[in-house]
């Protein structure tokens, strides 16, 4: 199954506070999951992938940034 969740052409502005909020989901969701686990390798998995999605969006500002121009944004979810 695929999910269009996003289609559309965005400001720089409102480029960077979408995919900020959706990183933010995504970066909450994993600090839960730290927060209410006891196993050490659960942990350590999940903190890789905050620093990853840190990572990426701190790569994709500096890209908005730096183009600062309007973007067309797709986005699908396949489960």
């Amino acid at each position: 199954m695929k999910l269009q969740l996003i289609d559309g052409a965005f400001s720089p502005t409102e480029t960077l506070e979408l995919l900020t909020q959706l990183y933010q989901v995504k970066i909450k969701f994993h600090e839960e999951k730290v927060k209410n686990s006891a196993n050490e390798e659960d942990i350590k998995m999940r903190e890789r992938k905050i620093k990853l999605l840190q990572k990426n969006l701190d790569e994709a500002r500096a890209f908005i940034k730096m183009e600062n121009k309007h973007f067309h944004i797709e986005s699908y979810i396949t489960i």
